[in-house]
Parts: structure tokens; C-alpha cells; sequence
């Protein structure tokens, strides 16, 4: 009897040292492999906290909404406050000239991408072409490489790839906004070919024309970051002005949209705002494009 009951505790122990070994190792790969994830020791984080997500989120929304979606938002908010309907409708109104701005500013970004693709495009060309490549296969690496073809770019490779003519398809390429330097491309393309003369020696100082005239622009743009931030700030003032008044007590939203002087003043003062800052616009971008 006292033999079987040592012999059951042997078991016991046995199975319980087992255990304990096992446990420990399994222990002992978590441990490592935490460390291996956080090498500096630090605890696993559960995420960003609440304010970090919050921001994210707004900026996700801003991203995803149009500047022209805010303004019928805000003339809801001011037909709200002043008990009007016509803020309201000056937000719908106000909702296309916003999307024309937008896309204005856009289609200018769209174009100063396009300019710095195409000075990449013939830096790009100009080192395959003294590594040894031919121009056609040199521009093929060079375009898929820079992307300064835009749209055109398939039929630019077609006509590299087969003996098209490709001064012609690159003088096409270059009615793109922002493209115009592709022009000066098809002429090196054209010199390169039917004279024998140096491709790479051309396209180094096309490229450097075109950073000339890209940083030169940038600069006019810089000088002209002045006058665009006073016509914003004049723009701003009769918001200023409505905010004044109301920390006086003059309540200007009920006399300019429940009286008929104060409406006739909205209308006049909102159309010379608009028409100022129309000419403002032109000015600066008359002297951009010239």
C-alpha cells in the first residue's frame, strides 16, 4: 500500500514538473517573441488615442468633401442664426463658382506636375541615352520611368517602339497644360536623327532651360504671394465687420436680411466683393501666365 502510494506521488510530481516545464518554455517563446516585436522594450500599444483619431477623422472628412460643400453648410448655419432663407440660397449660388475655383486650382497643379514629369522625362533620357541606348529604346525606360508623356504617352511609345515619327507624336504630346517642353524634346529628337548631332548634349541643356524658366516662375509666384494674401484679407473684412457689429449689439444680420435697405446693401456690397475679387485673381494670374 505505502509502494503504490509512493508510487502515485512519483506520477503526480513528474506530471506537475512536466507542467511546469512546459509552462515555462511557452512563457519563455511569448517573452521572445514580444521582444522581438518591440525590440526597444516598450509595451505594445492598443492605437492612437481618442484626440489622434478624432483629428484623423476630420481630416478624412475635409479630404473627401469639396471646398463647394461647405458653403451651402455655412448658409445654413447663417440662415439659422439670422432666421432668413437667403443665406441659404446664397450657398447654392455660391456652390458652382467654388467648383470653377476648384478646378482651376486644380488644373494648375495638375499642370506644375506635368512640368516637373517632363524635366524628369529629359534628364531621364539624356542619362539612357549616354549609358548606351538607343533613342528609342531610351525613351521607352525614360517615360515609364519619369511619366512625363501624360495622356499621350501610349501613342509617343508606339511610334519609338515601331519607326513611327515621334517628333511628331511628341509635338502632339505637347498641347497637354504643362507639357509645352515636349516641343523642345520633338526639335532634339528631330536635330538627333536626321543630322547625327548629340541627343544627350541637347536634352541636357533643354533640361536645364526648362528648370530655368520652372524656378523662374516659382519665384514670380513667390512675389506674387503678396497681393493674393491682401485681395484674401480684404475679402475677409465685411465677415470681420458682421463679427464687430454683433459683439456691439447691432444685430447687422437682422438689418441686412429683414430690411429693405440692409438687402439692397447685401446685394450691391456681395457683387462689388465678388467683381474685386475677380480683378484681384486676373491680375495675378495675367502676370503668372505672361
Amino acid at each position: 500500500m505505502v509502494t503504490e502510494i509512493g508510487a502515485t506521488t512519483v506520477v503526480v510530481a513528474v506530471a506537475c514538473a512536466g507542467a511546469a516545464v512546459w509552462l515555462t518554455s511557452v512563457g519563455d517563446a511569448a517573452a521572445r517573441r514580444a521582444s522581438l516585436l518591440c525590440p526597444g522594450g516598450g509595451v505594445v500599444a492598443h492605437g492612437p488615442p481618442l484626440w489622434a483619431k478624432a483629428v484623423a477623422g476630420w481630416r478624412r472628412l475635409r479630404a473627401r468633401l469639396r471646398a463647394e460643400a461647405w458653403a451651402p453648410a455655412a448658409g445654413s448655419v447663417i440662415a439659422l442664426l439670422g432666421a432668413s432663407v437667403v443665406p441659404l440660397l446664397l450657398g447654392a449660388v455660391a456652390v458652382p463658382l467654388l467648383r470653377r475655383v476648384r478646378r482651376s486650382a486644380e488644373a494648375w497643379q495638375e499642370r506644375d506636375r506635368r512640368v516637373d514629369a517632363v524635366i524628369a522625362l529629359c534628364g531621364a533620357l539624356a542619362g539612357e541615352v549616354r549609358a548606351g541606348c538607343q533613342p528609342g529604346e531610351a525613351l521607352l525606360r525614360a517615360a515609364r520611368d519619369s511619366g512625363g508623356l501624360g495622356e499621350a504617352q501610349p501613342a509617343v511609345l508606339a511610334a519609338a517602339r515601331f519607326g513611327g515619327d515621334v517628333p511628331a507624336a511628341l509635338t502632339e504630346a505637347a498641347r497637354q497644360p504643362g507639357a509645352e517642353g515636349l516641343v523642345g524634346l520633338a526639335a532634339c529628337w528631330r536635330v538627333a536623327v536626321d543630322r547625327g548631332a548629340g541627343l544627350a548634349a541637347g536634352l541636357d541643356r533643354l533640361e536645364g532651360a526648362l528648370r530655368a524658366e520652372r524656378d523662374q516662375r516659382a519665384d514670380l509666384r513667390a512675389q506674387l504671394a503678396g497681393p493674393r494674401s491682401t485681395a484674401a484679407m480684404l475679402a475677409a473684412l465685411p465677415v470681420l465687420g458682421l463679427l464687430l457689429g454683433t459683439a456691439l449689439g447691432a444685430d447687422p444680420l437682422h438689418v441686412l436680411l429683414h430690411t429693405g435697405p440692409g438687402l439692397g446693401c447685401l446685394l450691391v456690397g456681395g457683387a462689388l466683393e465678388g467683381a474685386g475679387l475677380w480683378w484681384a485673381l486676373r491680375i495675378v494670374r495675367g502676370a503668372e501666365n505672361a
